[in-house]
């Protein structure tokens, strides 16, 4: 392609509409609901087991149900973006998210209390990965990682919220509350949602170029979007369209990437500290309930600080360098907290140890695998086959996730805390080396460029 024609693009995708931050806070909002609904199951948990006398496979199945409806929506949700639209999916998912709160918060036995956790993880699979490529279709080139990251913040502050709910609720006991609660976010996604337009790249490829060309003049608050439009364009007519491209030569490193980092952002641990952290609090000599969740939230409040911080280094420091210091601090913290069980330190010790690992820990993934994997997926697949690639890579993180969340109270309960952690402590070792040797760069680049570098194997 001329270099005169990428330098246009490049000029006019640096002008972006104030209306582009209004779009990605709202569709954001499905990350809020992300985050609170895996978040709140932490301070929920403890009443539950009591209510409905869980083992620790039971609850493991509590915790799963999520995951396990994630996974399954995750499979389909991308081709059911690529045929209803982003904005359709996406306020559907609010009704799921509204339904699944209220029936869990209301469940009387555990085969229901299950099933709405599963109508919740219907919502979030598809929920996390529609409205990162909703942003990132939306956004401009040169601040696309920040837009996109906002739903990773938002991911956070739901969980932080979350925590405060359940801290809130803690004395009374009452968790059907704590988990009610997420029927608010859930309304204000699905009014707000209606007033957005849809992805102007969708509408290309769905043949609604002037409509295409009105909501591109919104969003980059320029009358002279031809170039932008033409790129796209460009892009779709290079394209087969078919779903096997996916498994192309030329995707190869990207399909290798989606999974691996969709993979090790689960099997590296996060999870075990979101959704247990009052339980590793527990293992390093915490009893008081609320005790555990106050500092389970200021987990929450170090996930979101530090996620404010990844806005601010993803689009100058770039994607690839973040992975790597991130995966470094990750390990560190991890061995220090594996190594303080295994030593058994002292009570005080440990029960330092055990605060300060975990907040070091969150902090580094929050600048790193948190939001690095979902803006990654939303840039590095080409267009026709964005939504079903998209879907295979978060379907695959969601799975990892569900065995993560199972596997842990049992791992914990037959090898203890030390062994545990260890393992996680080698995953994160191999991830680093995944990030050093595989992950490319894609800062700065527009979504046709990334995929201009693909198909010559320029992408590094």
């Amino acid at each position: 392609m001329p270099t005169t024609f990428q330098s246009k693009v490049a000029e006019g995708s640096k002008v972006s509409s104030k209306f582009v931050y209004v779009v990605a806070s709202i569709a954001a909002l499905s990350g809020l609901l992300f985050g609170y609904d895996t978040g709140v199951i932490s301070g929920a948990l403890d009443f539950m087991r009591n209510q409905f006398h869980l083992s620790p496979e039971g609850e493991g199945m509590v915790v799963s149900g999520v995951l396990f409806g994630a996974t399954f929506s995750s499979m389909v949700s991308g081709r059911l973006t690529d045929r209803f639209g982003r904005k359709k999916v996406i306020f559907a998912t609010a009704v799921l998210f509204g339904i699944g709160s209220l029936v869990t918060a209301c469940a009387p036995s555990v085969e229901l209390l299950v099933a709405g956790r599963v109508v919740l993880g219907l919502a979030i699979g598809v929920a996390s990965f529609a409205a990162p490529l909703y942003i990132s279709e939306m956004s401009p080139p040169a601040n696309r990682g920040a837009l996109v990251a906002l739903n990773q913040l938002a991911i956070t502050m739901g969980i932080l919220l979350s925590y405060l709910v359940d801290y809130m609720f803690t004395e009374s006991g009452n968790w059907h509350m704590m988990v009610a609660l997420g029927a608010v976010p859930a309304a204000l996604l699905g009014v707000g949602i209606v007033f957005l337009p849809e992805s102007p790249r969708w509408l290309i490829l769905n043949d609604k170029e002037s409509l295409a060309q009105s909501v591109l003049k919104r969003i980059r608050d320029s009358q002279d979007v031809g170039a932008e439009l033409d790129e796209i364009k460009a892009a779709l007519s290079e394209e087969k369209g078919d779903w096997r491209e996916f498994f192309a030569p030329h995707l190869r490193t990207a399909l290798v990437v989606g999974i691996g980092l969709g993979m090790f952002q689960q099997f590296t641990g996060i999870n075990t500290v979101i959704y247990y952290a009052p339980k590793i609090y527990e293992a390093a000599g915490m009893t008081s309930s609320s005790v555990k969740i106050l500092a389970t939230a200021g987990v929450g409040a170090v996930n979101v600080f530090m996620t404010i911080v990844s806005l601010f280094l993803i689009d100058r420091l770039g994607r690839r360098p973040l992975l790597i210091i991130g995966n470094i601090g990750m390990g560190v913290s991890l061995a220090a907290l594996a190594g303080s069980f295994l030593l058994h330190a002292g009570s005080e010790q440990l029960k330092i140890v055990g605060i300060a690992s975990t907040f070091i820990y969150v902090a580094f993934f929050a600048i790193s695998l948190g939001p690095v994997f979902w803006i990654m997926i939303a840039e590095i697949y080409p267009l026709r086959i964005r939504g079903f690639a998209m879907s295979f890579a978060t379907a695959l993180s969601w799975l990892s996730n569900m065995i993560v969340s199972f596997s842990f109270p049992v791992l914990l309960d037959r090898f203890g805390a030390g062994a545990t952690f260890a393992i996680y402590t080698l995953i994160t070792l191999a991830s680093l080396v995944f990030c050093w040797r595989i992950v490319p760069e894609t800062k700065g680049l527009s979504l046709e460029q990334i995929e201009r570098q693909e198909r010559s194997g320029a992408l590094h």
